[in-house]
């Protein structure tokens, strides 16, 4: 892909014009009720970024299936039984000349204990110590099971554009279930999607086509990929590169680089070595590594840009093709617009600590924390950057025991 110099510079894919070259990178929102419908709370909440200048939107975790929320307050699409609101929340994008891809996912074993009926992964692998009072071992799934979870991608994909959506992102990053079977360090599998790299990601792969059958020319497919785990005998750069060279070939139109997962937050803790803080990216060399062997596809790195100089510079590197921002925007809904005048993001995004180290030392926080601002800004409130995370957290506690309590009395009735 050609790069420009400039965020400002406007970029079409597929017939689609992404009017800069900013997008807001997927962060979980937590507004939906128990049936994972759209609410107004949600509408508001792009509806706002949208006029704070943004090319693109990607939406938070959107599951797949019913049965498997990663938290309580996501949306799911399973039918088109929510078709009205999911238009309405696409025609957000259009009033507001931003293009919206609605991130899809599974979370397989990154579910908490009780949510939901059971939880599934490619293999019965539990979590660390550490995190073991919070996650449960999940049971493996079937082969019929995969299968029908490759044709849910496929079908979401479907009703998303019928609403009204330019696109969708695979989230194949941060230890949910794409990642999972990327992973050897939690796909034990010995049929056709474990063991070698090529058996791993064809899960991956298989998604993506249905995506692709599903869906007219113009819609955009996007996947969002680990860089790495970070972690002992996890998915590591050498595979990764792979990846991105196999979904290129397939006809994926973005590349978003992350990585990390639950266990080990590659954003949400730790020193940054010298040559992140100063090019401000975590993952712009990683992005220059696929861009030898990524082709076709645009690539996106989205976390630590702060400044207008930062993200120009990583664009006219040839390294990436989008600029993704996120935690930012939880405080600060118009930062695209003053980063397209030349004004610099107004607040330091700094890890959020509760004081229990248990909790502190998983990503949890750098999701809940924001999700509290965006139920704010939904609600038609100021966000406060000095929002307690303990309060939050606990907040978030009482959240997940209704939600269980909730689920339960279902089942009892």
């Amino acid at each position: 892909m050609s790069t420009a110099s400039s965020i400002a510079t406007p970029l079409t894919l597929r017939g689609q014009t992404f009017k800069n070259r900013l997008i807001k990178g997927a962060m979980s929102e937590a507004l939906a009720p128990t049936e994972g419908t759209v609410t107004d709370a949600l509408i508001t909440l792009y509806d706002t970024w949208g006029k704070g200048g943004l090319g693109c939107a990607i939406t938070g975790n959107v599951m797949i299936d019913m049965r498997a929320k990663n938290e309580p307050g996501v949306v799911v699409i399973e039918t088109e039984k929510d078709l009205p609101r999911l238009t309405e929340w696409a025609n957000v994008g259009k009033k507001n000349g931003m293009i919206q891809l609605v991130q899809l996912s599974h979370p397989g074993r990154q579910c908490p204990k009780g949510l939901n009926k059971e939880t599934v992964a490619p293999s019965a692998v539990g979590f660390s110590a550490a995190m073991a009072p919070y996650f449960g071992v999940p049971r493996a799934l079937t082969e019929t099971e995969i299968l029908d979870l490759i044709q849910r991608f496929g079908e979401a994909a479907r009703i998303c554009e019928k609403a009204g959506f330019e696109g969708v992102q695979l989230h194949g990053a941060h230890g949910y279930l794409i990642s999972q079977f990327l992973s050897p360090k939690t796909n034990h599998r010995t049929d056709q999607w474990g063991g070698s790299l090529e058996n791993r990601m064809r899960f991956l792969i298989e998604a993506c086509k249905a995506v692709r059958a599903k869906t007219g020319e113009q819609f955009i497919l996007s996947v969002k990929l680990n860089s790495a785990d970070f972690q002992k005998g996890g998915f590591t750069e050498e595979e990764s590169l792979e990846v991105c060279r196999a979904i290129d070939a397939l006809g994926v139109d973005i590349i978003e680089v992350s990585g990390g997962t639950y266990e080990a937050p590659a954003m949400a803790k730790g020193p940054r070595k010298e040559s992140t803080i100063k090019r401000e990216a975590y993952f712009l060399e990683f992005a220059e590594k696929a861009r030898q062997v990524v082709k076709n596809a645009s690539l996106m790195v989205t976390g630590g840009f702060r400044t207008r100089q930062g993200m120009d510079a990583a664009l006219a590197s040839g390294a990436c093709d989008f600029i993704g921002i996120a935690r930012p925007l939880a405080v600060e809904t118009d930062a695209p617009a003053s980063l397209l005048k030349g004004q610099d993001v107004r607040y330091a995004v700094k890890p959020i600590k509760t004081g229990l180290k248990p909790i502190d030392n998983m990503a949890i926080m750098e999701v809940i924390w924001y999700a509290a601002q965006f139920r704010a800004i939904g609600e038609g409130r100021k966000p406060n950057p000095k929002l307690s995370p303990l309060v939050v957290f606990m907040r978030y506690l009482r959240g997940n025991l209704k939600a269980v309590l909730k689920r339960n009395t279902r089942l009892r009735a």
